[in-house]
């Protein structure tokens, strides 16, 4: 538990602790302004602990009454290093805590051998958390301060609802603003990433404001670039902003910056444009304030040498100059800069500042861009996926927030699929959802006509800007092919987008190369293939909704199909067992987790292993769809590597799986009619020779609820984007009692897959889920013919023409890759 331990300051409304000895109290007793509860009220227990320390002798103390507390705020930043500390760590991100007894509310400090908590989504707000163990840190450098830590908690389920109506115990913690707990840094950070401005900190407040320009004097951007090495003071330059990076937080634990925040923008004057770089602690105050398109007066700033590997975006318009040898720098001291902002009606033609000029393309037209062109779109989404996380580098907590969307404008029966990035705007990344009207900016194309199927999708730059309904005042308001879209969605009557909308889910894209030689081509790691044996290592190393590919080599020897009916409660069942198996508690035991697989190894191996149910496939279920939606891709991928030697041929294997077979069945509503049904478990023989030898079985084929794209409703528009977005850093009270994630229809009209690989060794096995996505127009099902090339392209293309046997079938015993 952490709080400020400060010496208390009586006052009318605020006394100190009631302890018999006011010397101990004036000293040691946590607190800073110190609230204390009524007479007549029910006890704090955040009261009491905090006077059960001040009593003990030790550091530490256990609580001698656990009860639970509500958790309101989990906040991350950057510990500096310690004075003591000879070598420099790596960054180390430590969080503080707040918590609600229901008397007081308290800030604590969570010690770091519990970070895996949070890493976890395991200790999150709105959960009910029990404390069994408490520490002080001290600040020797004040008298009476220091901070309590918590040092071993139980994470509860989620709460129904929590009251913020209870006051900080320590008034200190209500200061704006914010502040951490421990270490020099004056800020938080956004919980899951770096690049979103988070806390109160980050001002809005600019306007424009009127300039006499008739004392100022003004220089050209393409005079400065020849005479600024010369120079020792510079005159003011007045520009636009033609592009606006997202933000880089560059702080590091040996480096003693305040706000280590960067920042690019792209500015020009009628003779070129250049690159301005806003450093520190000007980005709090300005860089919320500044957008696209502003004219802007800045004056005192300092000009250096630009950076030579840096990659500067195309400038707006092809005739103005692109100054690349020099960059400006605006900094709060050294010289401090002035900025202004020039309202646009004092913006003089004669000055011949440049006006923005977008690069809007249609879904008709991006068939034929070229790769790695710049481009702008708008249109409607259709699809809006999940918040998901990568990893930035390997040994580092850095991670990138990114999630997929589709955006359809009209042109086009398919459309954008874009990889989004955080954009430094969370106050529309996490507020983006289907049926809302949608511009990109600064999105570059990737695409690869050699990979089957053809790879074609956009993604964000660093100067990407995304804007939402209310396009009225936006620059790009005139755009020819802007107001043909919003002409197209004032006539079209056609609801079909309504009706297909789609919001979250697991969605794998890009998908693999469909050899294993061009996905060792496309991937850049020290080491392509995973050991079976270190799997288990590297699911319980993923951070929460991080998202990494692995390739492992194995034989498929179960396949398994899970009705939708029986997903949804297959997940629960699943996810309570996971819930009885997370790490809690930071005092788990890996006996007891071992002891737990065994006990799921039994389970599994009891399983029945020849099913004789079949789920019906109906000709409404698998009617084709007017709209392309991809809707869901596998948690395992499966690509064959070829080995002449040791595979055996595909003729010579009788007891090859047919998973989607052809029967003739009657029923009372429709005789003498045929029905697709589909066989719910093949099992090889090498599996059941195998199973019972096993030294590890590992279970992953789990399918939770967040992980099935559902059926957009409008109407719960604010509860489904919750769900699919990170989880907050702060708690947000439910409007209403809110329904479940479960309640909402999924997407997908199949159900899932789960297929047991056999690792070469025949020692460990391991279940995989795969989800597959169903759309018949969809042009990358036009090959496939085998459940293993499906899974490759994570969808099912179940074929309806009488006769045609092509249909999905399993190859047993195949070599191949778990991605």
């Amino acid at each position: 538990m952490s709080g400020e331990l400060g010496q208390p300051q009586a006052g009318p409304s605020h006394a100190g602790l009631d302890l018999p000895n006011p010397e101990r109290n004036r000293a040691g007793v946590p607190g800073g302004v110190i609230r204390r509860a009524g007479a007549q009220g029910r006890r704090s227990w955040i009261q009491k602990v905090l006077e059960q320390i001040t009593d003990s002798p030790l550091q530490w103390v256990t609580p001698s009454e656990v009860v639970p507390v509500a958790v309101l705020a989990v906040q991350r930043y950057l510990l500096e290093d310690e004075p003591r500390d000879t070598i420099p760590k790596p960054p180390l991100y430590c969080y503080d805590v707040t918590i609600s007894d229901g008397v007081y509310q308290e800030k604590c400090y969570l010690d770091p051998s519990l970070n895996f908590l949070v890493y976890k989504n395991i200790l999150k707000v709105g959960i009910e958390m029990k404390i069994s163990r408490v520490s002080c840190l001290y600040n020797e450098k004040r008298l009476g301060q220091g901070i309590l830590c918590i040092d071993n908690v139980h994470c509860g389920e989620t709460l129904e609802d929590i009251s913020l109506e209870t006051p900080f115990r320590n008034s200190a913690h209500e200061e704006v603003p914010e502040r951490p707990l421990r270490g020099g840094k004056s800020h938080y950070l956004a919980l899951w990433n770096n690049e979103d401005p988070y806390g109160d900190i980050w001002l809005t407040n600019k306007q424009p404001e009127e300039h006499n320009f008739n004392n100022t004097k003004i220089i050209s951007l393409s005079h400065l670039e020849m005479t600024w090495s010369n120079r020792r003071n510079f005159p003011a330059l007045l520009v636009r902003i033609l592009h606006k990076s997202k933000l880089r937080y560059y702080g590091k634990p040996d480096k003693k910056m305040i706000e280590p925040y960067q920042t690019f923008l792209e500015v020009a004057d009628s003779s070129g444009t250049v690159s301005v770089i806003m450093w520190n602690a000007l980005c709090p105050e300005w860089y919320k304030s500044l957008r696209v398109g502003l004219v802007l007066l800045l004056q005192d700033y300092s000009v250096k040498k630009s950076y030579p590997f840096r990659m500067q975006p195309l400038p707006v318009d092809p005739q103005i100059k692109l100054i690349s040898t020099m960059e400006i720098c605006l900094n709060l001291r050294d010289p401090p800069t002035n900025i202004i902002i020039i309202p646009e009606k004092q913006v003089k033609p004669e000055w011949r500042l440049p006006k923005l000029n977008h690069r809007f393309i249609t879904r008709s037209e991006l068939d034929d861009m070229p790769e790695n062109h710049i481009c702008d779109v708008i249109g409607i989404l259709v699809f809006v996926g999940r918040v998901q996380r990568s990893k930035k580098k390997e040994s580092r907590e850095d991670f990138w927030s990114y999630r997929w969307i589709h955006i359809a404008d009209g042109t086009s029966e398919q459309p954008f699929i874009v990889e989004l990035f955080s954009t430094s705007q969370p106050e529309i990344f996490e507020n983006i959802y289907p049926m809302t009207y949608f511009v990109c900016t600064q999105l570059k194309l990737v695409r690869n006509d050699a990979q089957v199927p053809k790879l074609l999708y956009l993604t964000t730059t660093n100067e990407s800007r995304v804007f939402l309904t209310g396009h009225r005042g936006q620059p790009y308001t005139n755009d020819i092919k802007v107001k043909n879209f919003i002409h197209w969605i004032k006539t079209r009557t056609d609801s079909e987008e309504v009706r297909t909308t789609v919001i979250g889910g697991y969605y794998p894209y890009p998908p693999v190369p469909e050899t294993f030689s061009k996905y060792s081509n496309s991937v850049k790691v020290e080491s392509l293939l995973t050991a079976i044996s270190e799997v288990r290592k590297e699911i319980e190393d993923l951070q929460y909704r991080e998202q990494k590919r692995i390739a492992i080599q194995g034989i498929i020897t179960v396949i398994k199909y899970i009705p939708h009916a029986s997903a949804t409660e297959n997940a629960s069942a699943s996810e309570t067992l996971r819930n009885a198996n997370r790490p809690s508690t930071s005092q788990a035991t890996r006996r007891e987790n071992q002891s737990q697989e065994r006990d799921n190894n039994k389970q599994y191996q009891d399983d029945d292993p020849m099913g004789s149910q079949y789920f019906p496939a109906t000709h409404e279920s698998l009617s084709p769809t007017k709209k392309k939606r991809i809707l869901q891709g596998p948690c395992a991928k499966l690509i064959p590597v070829p080995q002449p030697e040791t595979s055996p041929q595909r003729g010579n294997r009788p007891d090859t799986p047919n998973i989607f077979q052809r029967r003739e069945s009657t029923s009372a509503g429709v005789q003498g009619k045929a029905r697709k049904t589909i066989s719910d478990r093949w099992e090889s023989p090498l599996w059941r020779e195998k199973k019972f030898g096993l030294i590890d079985h590992l279970h992953y084929s789990c399918v939770h609820p967040e992980s099935i794209p559902r059926k957009f409703i409008f109407e719960q528009r604010k509860f489904l984007t919750e769900q699919f977005n990170s989880q907050p850093a702060k708690y947000i009270p439910p409007e209403g009692r809110p329904p479940k994630l479960e309640d909402f229809k999924s997407a997908r009209s199949l159900g899932h897959f789960e297929v047991t690989i056999l690792g070469l060794n025949h020692e460990i096995a391991i279940d995989v889920a795969f989800l597959p996505m169903y759309s018949p127009e969809d042009l990358r099902t036009s090959q496939i013919d085998t459940l293993l090339t499906c899974m490759n392209y994570s969808c099912v293309y179940p074929q309806e023409t009488p006769g045609n046997d092509r249909l999905p079938r399993a190859l047993a015993e195949s070599q191949c890759l778990f991605q």
